[in-house]
């Protein structure tokens, strides 16, 4: 009993990271599970047997609040689908070991590339609202997957950094679609590692225990999303990859960093992150008052317009008298 509730928590926990930041539920539960012992082909089947339930929950609610893309959504869901399915094959007979480190190093650089964008630059609209070609959707969508299966997670941190970088979508916009997409991956994930690996190691009730607790947060997480700033949302997005991804990295056997390192590493990233987040808050601020009192000037100038234009025909300086 007492583990069911640890996995409700812990899916509601990850859920509400997940549809407010398009990522990290994968990441999350994951962990948990590799934490009590399973392994990691079984812990990659349950997350994705329970987020066929959260993701459906989820992009209903981003769809709800206006956060989706659904061209973006079929352009990326369909391809990362057939990645997903050929991820669980690949999973069932081999170790990422290997594959851990190089992944963890691509991701932690596209955090990195998004927080300082974000936090410096905030969003560029020059190119916000124009069509993302299908040649960059169809392989990221198929590279995502393929990650997210032999990764236990990886669909969102794959997919929501390639997509804010590439500055066509709001960063609410690219949470929803690729949220909303992942029911596809899901779909397609638990169908090949049950055609892999049977039900071995999977235990449908932590799958339960896992939905249920994203369920309660998917429609929490879809309203957070529509109301935190932009700006802030892509350096809390970027923060999250680069912390998620740094600990994999040191504790890789490519490094194989002490608790000593990891402590201090993990403070200075947590500290940078801080005042990113601060800093992106307070030009957020700034930005705002200077929209507003545009807007109110504006407002102005358009009130003596109208004004101008409804002066009475015959208004003005009055003629002579005559005799």
């Amino acid at each position: 009993m007492k583990t069911l509730i640890l996995l409700a928590l812990a899916g509601l926990g990850a859920q509400l990271v997940d549809g407010s930041l398009g990522m990290a539920y994968g990441v999350t539960s994951t962990t948990l599970l590799l934490a009590i012992g399973t392994n990691p082909a079984a812990a990659s089947a349950t997350i994705h047997l329970a987020e066929i339930g959260t993701t459906l929950a989820s992009g209903l609610s981003h769809w709800k609040f206006g956060n989706v893309d659904w061209k973006v959504v079929a352009r990326v869901g369909l391809p990362g689908a057939v990645g997903a399915f050929a991820g669980a094959h690949f999973l069932a007979g081999l170790s990422t070991e290997i594959a851990a480190p190089v992944m963890s190093l691509i991701l932690v650089s596209l955090g990195a590339y998004v927080l300082v964008r974000f936090t410096l630059r905030g969003i560029d609209r020059r190119n916000v609202g124009k069509p993302i070609r299908k040649r960059f959707l169809g392989p990221l969508g198929l590279v995502a997957g393929f990650v997210d299966a032999t990764g236990g997670g990886g669909w969102g941190p794959v997919g929501t950094p390639a997509l804010l970088a590439s500055g066509r979508m709001e960063p609410r916009k690219v949470i929803g679609s690729i949220d909303t997409s992942e029911f596809l991956v899901a779909l397609a994930a638990s169908a090949g590692f049950l055609l892999a690996l049977g039900s071995q190691g999977i235990d449908l009730m932590w799958v339960a225990g896992l939905l249920a607790g994203g369920l309660v947060a998917a429609p929490i997480a879809a309203w957070l999303v529509r109301h935190i700033p932009p700006r802030l949302l892509g350096s809390l997005v970027g923060g999250m990859i680069v912390l998620t991804n740094a600990r994999t990295l040191l504790r890789s056997d490519w490094i194989d960093a002490g608790d000593t390192v990891n402590a201090v590493v993990y403070a200075l990233l947590g500290v940078v992150w801080v005042l990113a987040v601060v800093h992106s808050y307070r030009r957020y601020r700034q930005d705002a008052a200077i929209e507003s009192a545009d807007a109110v000037a504006e407002l102005a100038e358009r009130n003596v317009a109208d004004a101008s234009t409804d002066e009475p025909v015959g208004a003005g300086r009055p003629s002579a008298p005559r005799d």
